[in-house]
């Protein structure tokens, strides 16, 4: 690989970039003030260009008119990435909106160090997709032809915990071993190592798709859907009888990635149906509003508020949805939020556990357990691996940079 190499962490919810500074990772600042960039975009109507970051988001959040759009890694592998669409004034497809993304984050990289990066060194999950290797192949190909027509001539690709594993391996006891835990917005990545004699070693790597957008899918589905209609009954269009309210559209509402799509004629009609026939019109009113103000991405943002406050100290938060109805809301405790999210522990015990034995190691050999991503801070993350390895002391590391500094450490240091 060759030198004026920009590593970069092209993550569902968050990216960062980094380079190798006399074997130190260098953070550049690619969202001012920050070091981490909201791996969002927005195109106002109009067909006035696009913005990222947290341009994006204040574009949402002051009502602009235009769309926002936002996890686009879940993306990759999937048919959806290459359908094209009319956004921001023309027609293009999601992957020319990564492409467009990387290009921005390598032009401020460059305008922030006066260097140009020829080359990109890039963290990918684990697995893209768990049970499908020609989908998971897939999704590499797609984000390596989108570093590819962002500008780069050479792009590498390395597994995520495995660079959250080289930043954060000096929190190991030398000589012991551990395990990186790797919660992002789309997967859930593990790597086992070993440390001694001044190196690292990775003993085995393993992921599944599961995360953060999934918890956050799993709690509105429990919290905020149901204000909505969700659970409801409507009454049949002909004869006596009620029928469940569909599912489809809470779900798509629910899920980060598909929330822009559902602003269509069809979707409007569908739901303005179900509105005519709902036992609970006033609920199901409240769903037709969201469609057509299009706020699903301001109750996507007030689920994730209630998720992260429901997880810390607050027995009595709330999921905020005033801007639909006054006075709206959905309460949320640690118990409903635990409630929500059962059925992701055993998944993501499994997967833990099966790293370890993909490693050839014992659980009490494991005497750190180092939390890496934002999810990775979940009660739910944490307890299930104090059960797995209940001899091991839990470390945070850098939550949301462990994998650009791994992934600076690997590369060439700079010229």
């Amino acid at each position: 690989m060759p030198a004026h190499t920009l590593a970069i962490d092209f993550g569902t919810s968050n990216s960062a970039a980094a380079v190798n500074r006399s074997g130190r990772p260098c953070r550049i600042a690619i969202e001012a003030g920050s070091e981490t960039l909201p791996t969002a975009v927005f195109f106002a109507t109009g067909g006035q260009g696009m913005e990222i970051g947290a341009a994006a988001a204040d574009a949402l959040i002051s009502r602009a008119e235009g769309r926002y759009m936002r996890a686009l890694k879940s993306v990759l592998g999937t048919p959806l990435f290459h359908e094209s669409r009319l956004i921001g004034g023309r027609r293009q497809t999601l992957a020319d909106i990564v492409a467009a993304f990387l290009a921005e984050v390598k032009r401020r990289a460059e305008a922030a160090t006066g260097v140009e990066y020829p080359s990109a060194l890039s963290g990918r999950p684990v697995h893209f997709h768990t049970t499908d290797p020609e989908r998971d192949a897939r999704a590499e190909t797609d984000l390596r032809q989108c570093y590819l027509a962002a500008g780069f001539a050479e792009v590498s690709f390395m597994f995520e915990p495995e660079a959250a594993a080289m930043a954060s391996h000096g929190l190991e006891t030398a000589g012991g071993c551990g395990l990186i835990v790797d919660i992002g917005g789309g997967t859930s990545d593990f790597s086992v190592f070993r440390t001694g004699a001044g190196r690292m070693e990775i003993l085995a790597s393993h992921g599944i798709r599961l995360g953060g957008t999934d918890f956050d899918h799993a709690v509105s589905m429990t919290h905020a859907m149901p204000c909505l209609g969700y659970g409801g009954e409507l009454r049949r269009e002909f004869g006596p009888g009620l029928l469940p309210v569909p599912k489809a559209v809470y779900v798509d509402l629910s899920t980060w990635q598909k929330i822009p799509f559902l602003y269509s004629r069809e979707t409007r009609r569908e739901v303005a149906q179900m509105l005519r026939l709902a036992v609970d019109t006033r609920a199901m009113g409240r769903l037709a509003a969201v469609l057509d103000h299009e706020l699903g991405h301001e109750l996507a943002f007030a689920v994730e508020r209630g998720k992260i406050a429901a997880n810390g100290t607050a027995a009595d938060a709330r999921i905020d949805m005033d801007y639909i109805e006054p006075g709206l809301g959905a309460p949320i405790g640690p118990g409903s939020l635990d409630d929500a999210l059962r059925g992701f522990r055993e998944p993501l015990r499994a997967a833990a556990a099966e790293t370890l034995r993909m490693a050839q190691t014992a659980p009490e050999e494991v005497s750190t357990v180092i939390l890496v991503g934002g999810s990775s801070l979940m009660g739910m993350v944490t307890s299930e691996l104090g059960a797995l390895c209940p001899g091991a002391e839990q470390k945070y590391t850098e939550a949301f940079t462990a994998v650009v500094d791994g992934l600076a450490l690997a590369a060439p240091e700079a010229a």
